[in-house]
C-alpha cells in the first residue's frame, strides 16, 4: 500500500521537488515572458486601488508580523477581486484538497492549496501564502508540488506570497516537464511593484 505523506513535511527544497516529479528549471529566456514583456497598461483607477491595497499591507504590518489569513484578506483577495477573478466564467475554491500519485513510486503527497483559480477546470493560478515572518521563497518547491498535481497539457502560473514580497511562476508539464521564475516583487520600495504583479494578472486571465 503506498504510503500517505503531507507536502509540507516532505517537500521543502528544489532538490526535493526536482527529484520526486523530474522537474527542472529551465535555461530558455523566452519560456516566462508573460511577467515583463507586453504587460497591459493600468487604468489610473486600478493604479488607485492599487496604491490603497499597498498603504493597507504597511499599516498592518508596521504593527507585528501578520498571519496567513490576514495577508490573504490584506493583500491576495483585492489582488484578485481588482483582475476579475471572481467574477464568471472563473471560480475560486479556497483551501482545497490536493492528491498527487506518483507512477512507480509508493508514495501518495497530500496537502491544501491557500487558494485556487479555475476555469472550467483549468488550473491558472496557484497562490501559497506564508507568514510575514518567512521569505516567500521558502514556500515555492510546496508551489511547484501543487501546480504538478493539475496535469495539464499547457502551462500553468503560480503565485507566492508572504505579503509583503510576490513572485511569480510557470510550469509546463510536456516533457521535459519544466519552469522558471520571476524576479521578486516587494512591497518595500516607495514605487508600488504590485502594479507589476496585477499587470500579470490581467496577462494571463486575458
Amino acid at each position: 500500500m503506498a504510503q500517505v505523506v503531507a507536502i509540507s513535511k516532505f517537500i521543502n527544497s528544489y532538490d526535493d521537488v526536482h527529484q520526486k516529479f523530474n522537474l527542472k528549471r529551465t535555461d530558455d529566456d523566452r519560456f516566462f515572458t508573460e511577467w515583463f514583456d507586453n504587460l497591459p497598461e493600468l487604468t489610473e483607477s486600478e493604479k488607485t486601488t492599487l496604491d490603497r491595497v499597498k498603504q493597507r499591507y504597511v499599516n498592518h504590518r508596521a504593527k507585528g508580523t501578520l498571519n496567513e489569513a490576514t495577508v490573504i484578506l490584506l493583500a491576495i483577495a483585492p489582488l484578485l477581486e481588482l483582475a476579475g477573478f471572481y467574477d464568471p466564467p472563473f471560480t475560486i475554491r479556497a483551501e482545497d484538497a490536493l492528491t498527487i500519485e506518483l507512477e512507480d513510486q509508493e508514495e501518495i503527497f497530500k496537502g491544501r492549496i491557500d487558494v485556487l483559480v479555475v476555469q472550467d477546470q483549468l488550473w491558472l493560478l496557484v497562490v501559497e501564502a506564508k507568514n510575514t515572518q518567512l521569505a516567500s521563497e521558502v514556500a515555492i518547491p510546496q508551489c511547484l508540488t501543487y501546480m504538478m498535481g493539475a496535469k495539464l497539457n499547457r502551462p500553468i502560473f503560480g503565485l507566492v506570497t508572504n505579503g509583503g514580497e510576490f513572485i511569480l511562476l510557470k510550469l509546463s508539464q510536456q516533457q521535459p516537464a519544466e519552469y522558471d521564475i520571476s524576479r521578486v516583487f516587494s512591497l518595500l520600495p516607495r514605487q508600488n511593484e504590485l502594479y507589476n504583479v496585477f499587470s500579470f494578472l490581467k496577462t494571463i486571465k486575458s
